[in-house]
């Protein structure tokens, strides 16, 4: 079955309740993966404690894809391609690595972070 690795800001939705991005996850009926990279920000943007060990479980709820050396041989060349005439930054490189490595599409709501990315198919 085909995977599509969320971004960081996908997840942030979900926890909100935000019924427009919980349906379009239904109505793709796929499976979900996300990056490790996605992990390190949301327990980085936890207020506290109690709100880690939410995060801990939800993200339980999904594959983490770790960062190996594939992901950072692509990333680094993404960043050397995009950093200076896109701000491509480390973290949505790695992550952008991590769909392309795994031959997957992303699902973002920041289309214009990574549109230009070669070899990377996002999900519209």
């Amino acid at each position: 079955m085909e995977k599509i690795v969320l971004d960081t800001n996908i997840l942030i939705e979900i926890l909100k309740g935000n019924k427009t991005i919980i349906k379009k996850l239904e109505l793709l009926s796929t499976d979900f993966v996300i990056s490790s990279i996605t992990v390190m920000e949301l327990y980085y943007g936890a207020l506290n404690k109690a709100e880690l060990f939410q995060l801990k479980k939800f993200i339980s709820l999904f594959k983490v894809i770790e960062v190996n050396e594939n992901i950072s041989s692509i990333s680094t060349e993404l960043i050397f391609q995009y950093a200076k005439s896109h701000n491509l930054a480390i973290p949505d490189s790695l992550i952008a690595s991590t769909a392309i490595s795994i031959d997957s599409k992303l699902l973002t709501l920041n289309l214009k972070d990574f549109k230009y990315i070669d070899g990377l198919t996002l999900v519209k």
